[in-house]
């Protein structure tokens, strides 16, 4: 059977690939292939994202910043609801972390006038919760927002059946060929295309091996949550998502309940992540000793994978090492908040041999970057 021919495939269809392929619609045929039986399974269907533009380094910052417009109206009119919401964000200090607090006040108070400082008072005033023998002060960030993740990955979609693009599910890439095009050969079927996008999440280093191409360096690691009950008798709806400024436990309101995460980093091999009792009993550990909240019984609980390079910046842009295969990948805890920016960041580069002006330079976040051999 002769190989389906398009104009561009996109590997994966998690929020880089939708996004990316979303767009690149809009200049010739797509097909999005997704290893699993529908969109999202792994990472975005896991993700308590956060919007802030202060989170993250310097070109995370901008792409961030590049997201906002597209966010704050609905996705142009594809989401149902609205894609952000109020939220906030508090870092507190305990004490022994005052040090860490002014550091992190020097560095986020330039990028947003309307960050606070706290004292003791005023933190347990947002968040009543917090010890008052242990607290000391905080950061405010109150344009932090929630992030409707499953409805800005369906508008995504929607825009890219829109535009005539198609995803085929239950698609694993199994081989890769360059012959003038890229031949990729999947579960579902053969296909052909000059250009590749590797949004492949955790599996991109493994996409690109079959491709031929060395890794970037991609290490994903386990991020747990789970679901509490808030205190009785309290109204927890206008909590900002709170942290510690040493990054140990974070808390917010879902629905009526508590998120709960230990902000665990631990570095796994690429699969269906699923959470350990250690993380877990941790996170309890650490939400009793800085809070009041008494944790009766775990609901539901849950990992995702965070898939980082060295250097913790995004990997977008061609490989230098191969024509037509572009690498969309590494976007860590950011691929959420950063999705349009990346979007369009790739659709670009691809279309057009560069940058849009979004404040980054392509070099930092292009795949060469990386010396490899």
């Amino acid at each position: 059977m002769p190989a389906a021919s398009a104009d561009f495939i996109v590997i994966g269809a998690g929020m880089a690939g939708a996004s990316a392929a979303a767009h690149l619609a809009a200049h010739g045929r797509v097909v999005v292939l997704e290893r699993e039986a529908q969109p999202g399974y792994h990472s975005t269907g896991r993700s308590a994202a956060l919007f802030s533009e202060t989170y993250g380094n310097l070109p995370v910052r901008r792409l961030t910043k590049a997201s906002r417009r597209f966010f704050a109206e609905r996705a142009d009119g594809l989401a149902e609801h609205d894609i952000l919401s109020p939220r906030g964000a508090l870092l507190y200090a305990l004490h022994g972390q005052m040090p860490a607090l002014e550091r992190l006040w020097a560095e986020l108070s330039p990028l947003d006038p309307a960050i606070r400082r706290l004292d003791a008072a005023q933190t347990r005033a947002l968040v009543p919760v917090l010890r008052a023998e242990l607290v000391e002060a905080a950061i405010h960030e109150p344009d932090a927002m929630d992030i409707d993740v499953h409805g800005l990955h369906q508008a995504y979609l929607r825009l890219l059946r829109r535009r005539g693009g198609r995803v085929v599910t239950d698609a694993e890439v199994a081989g890769m060929t360059h012959r003038g095009a890229w031949m990729v050969a999947s579960r579902a079927g053969e296909f052909a295309a000059p250009v590749v996008v590797n949004a492949a999440g955790a599996w991109a280093d493994e996409v690109a091996g079959l491709a031929g191409l060395p890794p970037v360096g991609l290490v994903p690691k386990r991020r747990t949550a789970m679901i509490v009950a808030p205190p009785r008798d309290t109204d927890i709806a206008s909590w900002p998502l709170t942290i510690d400024v040493a990054e140990t436990v974070y808390f917010k309101p879902d629905a009526g309940n508590l998120l709960v995460s230990p902000a665990d980093e631990t570095p796994v091999a690429a699969c269906d992540v699923q959470p350990d009792e250690f993380d877990v009993a941790l996170a309890v550990n650490r939400l009793s000793r800085a809070t009041t909240i008494e944790v009766r019984h775990v609901g539901r609980k849950w990992a995702g994978l965070r898939s980082f390079v060295a250097d913790k910046t995004p990997v977008a842009g061609f490989d230098p090492l191969a024509d037509g295969f572009f690498w969309l990948a590494g976007q860590g805890g950011y691929g959420i908040q950063t999705a349009e920016g990346m979007a369009l960041a790739a659709e670009h580069l691809i279309t057009d041999g560069r940058l849009p002006d979004l404040g980054v330079d392509p070099g930092l976040l292009s795949p060469g970057r990386f010396h490899r051999r």
